[in-house]
């Protein structure tokens, strides 16, 4: 049983002190909240009471709670996969399209297209899924979005013209959209603060396995049976949030409270920190109830400020050139090795060193706060960029230094590792974090629109600054916005780490003072 489950009796003293009044407003909620609340409010029975509790939350948690929430986590993060294989699918599709034995002929314009086409509709999703985020709920958004993808995935595969591919780019295109803010929100509102970063990072990591997936699977299988594969991730999304409960935070924002408790104790054990935290909720949930919906919520604090932050955080990310440096990736890779290395080869190496430091991402999010993670990437992909753009410069004047090839190898690896631990997963994993409980949805679905809409000026403009800059010139501004992006960051990101989401939106409210003082977190 995970010891969060059974605290000793100080602790139990110490919380008990502290929440009186709290438990006070919710003592009808349910048989559990009430054996709880019973026990704060100094029933002469308090000893035998919360002893009663305890042996109960112990027999109830069969599986420990971390187990639980990595299950509810793992329905999103598999259907992230599939958002990972679309980003990575054209890729392969593109070189079996334009080879001489194919059943479909395509010109450069049509390349094009294809290339882009799924890049299209994602800002659309990321607005659409707040939309089934708020009035489907975080769980059932994410079943809603899989059936698109699912037929996305099928027209591609079953495609006998170029007509029927751009259709199921779209489609899939769409859903990654969708994808993106309704998997950070659920895995956000399902997971507790000591493991939320982690499960939260796993986002990126996710992107990452699909991308992985993708290009290994087009280096030995026909694009056809490529797509046909990608079918399974959706549906074993599907498969998987049938077992998971929706996220209580919704159910409690609807007034659905007997649900949102027993979804809240299924995802998080019964421990007394647990329950305080529910009560929180509850009675976050009776004020919301109280409120009249109005654009008064949409000016509060609590809401402008940390869109403000993501979108940043978001636009950093993707002005530090993520997408457009890949697309050289494989170039500068061979040059460095020498012409006779397959792409295929290039790319599946690139590819292994992104996914490993996505692990070590997951990892660091766990160990370390938010804002030393951003920090060290935005210098070292700062550092890495204007490595990389100085010898490009040098090797242009001066051709012997071209020899030299270690260099921009080097500077290329620095330059995947340092983005891939900080400006990569951690705005994805703050989207399920800094939004206010009433507009989390709505929230996140517009600071991904943002971010899906910086990658499609990055990717579009980034052919036009490669031939009128030069390489050097792009890398070099791309470098200058990630160090830009990273002292403001560093000015106003505040520090999540270990903070509940009610601590989290009481920060931005101004009424989260010990949370910045404790992180040393930045002046909002």
């Amino acid at each position: 049983m995970d010891p969060n489950n059974a605290p000793n009796n100080n602790a139990k003293a110490d919380v008990d002190s502290r929440n009186n009044t709290n438990a006070n407003n919710h003592s009808n909620f349910s048989s559990n909240l009430t054996v709880f609340t019973i026990t704060r409010m100094g029933n002469p029975e308090k000893a035998n009471i919360e002893k009663s509790f305890l042996k109960k939350a112990e027999a109830s948690v069969r599986f420990s709670p971390l187990v639980r929430q990595v299950l509810a986590s793992s329905g999103p993060i598999v259907l992230t996969i599939s958002s990972g294989m679309t980003s990575g699918y054209s890729a392969i599709l593109l070189p079996q399209l334009e080879h001489e034995n194919s059943t479909i002929s395509i010109n450069t314009d049509q390349a094009s297209w294809i290339a882009s086409m799924a890049a299209l509709p994602m800002a659309l999703g990321c607005i659409l899924s707040g939309i089934l985020l708020e009035k489907f709920g975080r769980r059932m958004a994410q079943i809603i979005t899989a059936v698109p993808f699912i037929i996305g995935w099928a027209l591609i595969g079953m495609a006998t013209n170029i007509e029927m591919i751009l259709i199921g780019r779209f489609i899939t295109g769409l859903c990654v959209g969708l994808t993106g803010p309704a998997s950070s929100v659920y895995i956000g509102e399902t997971s507790d603060p000591k493991y939320r970063g982690f499960l939260l990072a796993a986002v990126s990591l996710a992107i990452a396995i699909g991308l992985f997936i993708a290009h290994l699977l087009g280096t030995f299988m026909a694009w056809q049976t490529v797509a046909y594969i990608s079918v399974l991730m959706p549906l074993a999304c599907i498969g998987l949030l049938v077992f998971v409960p929706e996220s209580p935070t919704w159910l409690a924002n609807k007034g659905y409270l007997k649900k949102a408790e027993d979804a809240f104790f299924w995802c998080r054990g019964h421990s007394l920190e647990a329950v305080e935290e529910l009560s929180a909720l509850m009675q976050k949930q009776s004020t919301i109830a109280s409120e009249k919906v109005s654009w008064s919520r949409y000016k509060s604090p609590a809401f402008w400020k940390p869109l403000l932050i993501i979108n940043l955080f978001f636009i950093t990310t993707q002005f530090s050139g993520v997408n457009a440096v890949a697309f050289y990736s494989v170039s500068i890779m061979q040059d460095t090795v020498g012409e006779g290395m397959d792409k295929y080869v290039a790319m599946m190496i690139i590819d292994t060193i992104r996914l490993v430091m996505s692990v070590v991402a997951c990892i660091l999010t766990k160990k370390y706060g938010r804002r030393p993670l951003t920090n060290i990437s935005s210098v070292g992909t700062a550092v890495s960029l204007v490595g990389l753009s100085s010898f490009l410069y040098v090797s242009k004047m001066y051709p012997a230094i071209a020899n030299f090839s270690a260099i921009p190898l080097g500077a290329l690896i620095g330059y995947i590792v340092f983005v891939t631990v900080g400006l990569v997963p951690l705005p994805w994993a703050m989207t399920g974090e800094v939004f206010p409980q009433s507009l989390r949805g709505v929230g996140s679905g517009i600071s991904t629109s943002i971010n899906f809409l910086a990658f499609f000026i990055v990717v579009k403009t980034s052919p036009s600054m490669t031939t009128y800059m030069q390489p050097y010139g792009a890398f070099l501004t791309y470098g200058c916005a990630a160090l830009i992006g990273g002292v403001v960051l560093y000015l106003f990101l505040p520090e999540t780490k270990g903070k509940t989401l009610q601590q989290i939106e009481d920060h931005f409210k101004g009424e989260g003072k010990k949370m910045q003082d404790d992180n040393k977190a930045g002046v909002v």
